[in-house]
């Protein structure tokens, strides 16, 4: 299958519902109105609240939400087949995914910029609430724990690690590129120079350090060797100082520029896929593999992010919504950002899909479940990379800027992710009226010991007893609370619609379908677990799907107590 006619067929199929159906879903299911003030004008107070143009806000929340989810969750979902993981991407993108973020989006800004779980308590009250952030920080700091492993194991070999599946030329450009954003917010926001010769000036200093690092790989600091361990640390303390930084120094011009980086990226992948036209070597459809979980439900939660992201709605009602200067701007921003992210996850689904270079070395990557899921960024790099220098770009080079892209991703989502973990906390903090979780460093520090314990989690072998690193478990729990999130999420904004009076059905339709496919991934999971004899994943699965029916039965007496009082 030539690979040319799966990118462009993608492409216009997104930019048709662009178009068409989120410009319907805006003005006629939303209605979004310029007439009304935003937060970030009303609330303004140049920390969390700032009116921003749409090409910054856009990077912002474009860099947060895409992350290693749309690279990592196709790179592992080939392994099904190419096929029935595109379909999954286009069809959940444009009809669930773009749906949710739209409307979480519009949802906050409507209720003062406040959290996903601040409008639950306005439609389903406050005990609805306490459960959403309790979710919602633990699907946080899953996600994150799951990041800090895949950029841990990116920068430095561990055990396990495939040959050749760690990039320490990375880290230089990385470590840059946060210098490189905090000197643009300083000498935009505090010394007024203007956005696009800073920009020019940014992106060109990040690509050379790019070049740079391919000569100067880093694997240790002061003779003291960088385990995966080691960097897991590094990276929690970076959390930690990154969010709690006013957003204008670091979290908008980081995002910002390396959302130019994820283009230059995207460009590339589709300059090698027209030039070269490289033929898809995954098979359309794969039973094959050792170990392979069952295509329903499994391939819903795996492809995570690329279809439909609950980690979305955080974002949109944790820091977009505080910057939107205008409702018409969440259309673009919201609807076109998950849209955007989709044709990225096509990208990364055809690099693992065509850039392995035949069909028995994809067949070798591919070989068991296990395998694909802990390898899988090695693999997308790997493939990525390929299709970059069908370009013309030296091989090792294009590794190199690949693997610095997805983990400036993986990084700046790190960044929101622990701070929106902090709000979580804080709000928790006012709920109970406990003040030391209302402090700004408590709560970080709760948020990235959350994160820690994940990222450091063991679980014994079931054959050997040893105690070993999560790995694609993890992704598959991250992609069962990531996915269910955004059915609950969706779930919110439907009780919403209906509480102003607004069809509900194009977010409640897609909450039904996200709740089914999820909690029955859960319980298949679980029931896995229980066989392996693993108890501690198996409490996971439980507190997750404990929490999720909770909050599901609270709905449901919502709208029956509604429908009483109709009658």
């Amino acid at each position: 299958m030539p690979s040319v006619w799966v990118v462009l067929g993608v492409a216009v199929l997104l930019g048709i519902a662009y178009r068409w159906y989120g410009t319907f879903l805006a003005r006629q299911v939303f209605r979004v109105d310029d007439a009304q003030p935003t937060p970030a004008h009303t609330q303004r107070d140049e920390v969390d609240y700032i009116p921003t143009p749409v090409p910054v806000l856009f990077g912002h929340h474009f860099a947060s939400i895409a992350g290693l989810g749309p690279l990592l969750g196709p790179a592992i979902a080939v392994i099904w087949g190419w096929l029935p993981a595109l379909l999954w991407i286009v069809i959940g993108s444009i009809f669930i995914g773009a749906v949710h973020d739209l409307g979480c989006l519009v949802a906050s800004v409507r209720h003062r910029a406040r959290s996903i779980a601040d409008v639950a308590a306005d439609v389903m009250g406050h005990r609805a609430r306490m459960l959403f952030l309790l979710f919602a920080i633990f699907a946080l700091s899953l996600a994150m724990g799951v990041f800090v492993v895949n950029i841990a194991s990116l920068f430095a070999p561990g055990a396990g690690a495939a040959e050749g599946g760690h990039v320490p030329q990375a880290v230089l450009p990385s470590l840059m590129l946060i210098v490189i954003a905090a000197t643009m917010g300083v000498l935009h926001y505090r010394l007024h120079i203007r956005l696009t010769p800073l920009t020019v000036a940014a992106v060109l200093a990040s690509l050379f350090f790019v070049w740079v690092g391919v000569r100067a790989p880093i694997t240790e600091i002061a003779g003291i060797s960088l385990t995966p361990e080691r960097w897991t640390y590094l990276l929690m303390v970076y959390a930690f100082v990154a969010s709690v930084l006013p957003v204008w120094l670091l979290l908008q011009p980081r995002d910002y520029v390396n959302s130019f980086q994820l283009y230059l990226g995207m460009a590339l992948l589709l300059g090698g896929v027209l030039l070269a036209n490289p033929t898809i070597v995954a098979p359309a459809v794969n039973t094959e593999a050792r170990g392979l979980q069952p295509l329903f439900p499994m391939l819903f939660i795996t492809v995570a992010c690329g279809a439909v992201s609950g980690f979305h709605s955080l974002v949109a009602s944790g820091t977009t919504s505080k910057q939107i200067a205008r409702e018409s701007h969440a259309q673009p921003i919201a609807y076109g950002g998950m849209l955007t992210e989709g044709l990225l996850a096509t990208l990364a689904l055809v690099a693992v899909a065509a850039g392995m270079g035949s069909a028995s070395e994809w067949a070798t990557r591919y070989a068991d479940w296990k395998s694909a899921g802990t390898q899988a960024l090695s693999h997308f790099v790997h493939g990525a990379g390929t299709l970059v220098a069908l370009t013309g770009v030296p091989l090792e080079l294009a590794k190199v800027f690949v693997a610095t892209v997805a983990v400036g991703f993986a990084l700046t989502t790190l960044d929101s992710g622990t701070r929106l973990i902090r709000y979580n906390v804080q709000e928790l903090g006012f709920a109970w009226r406990v003040a030391a979780l209302q402090k700004p460093l408590v709560a970080t520090a709760i948020a990235v010991g959350l994160i820690g314990s994940f990222a450091l989690m063991r679980s014994p072998d079931p054959l050997t007893g040893q105690l070993k690193p999560l790995g694609s478990i993890l992704w598959q729990l991250f992609g069962t609370s990531n996915q269910l999130l955004a059915g609950l999420s969706l779930l919110v904004v439907s009780l919403y619609l209906r509480a102003v009076g607004r069809p509900s059905r194009y977010t409640a339709l897609p909450m039904v379908f996200m709740l089914i496919v999820t909690i029955s991934a859960l319980i298949w999971s679980m029931f896995q677990f229980w066989r392996q004899g693993n108890w501690l994943l198996l409490s996971l699965a439980g507190a997750i799907l404990l929490l999720a029916g909770w909050l599901v039965g609270e709905a449901l007496g919502i709208v029956q107590r509604r429908l009483r009082v109709v009658v």
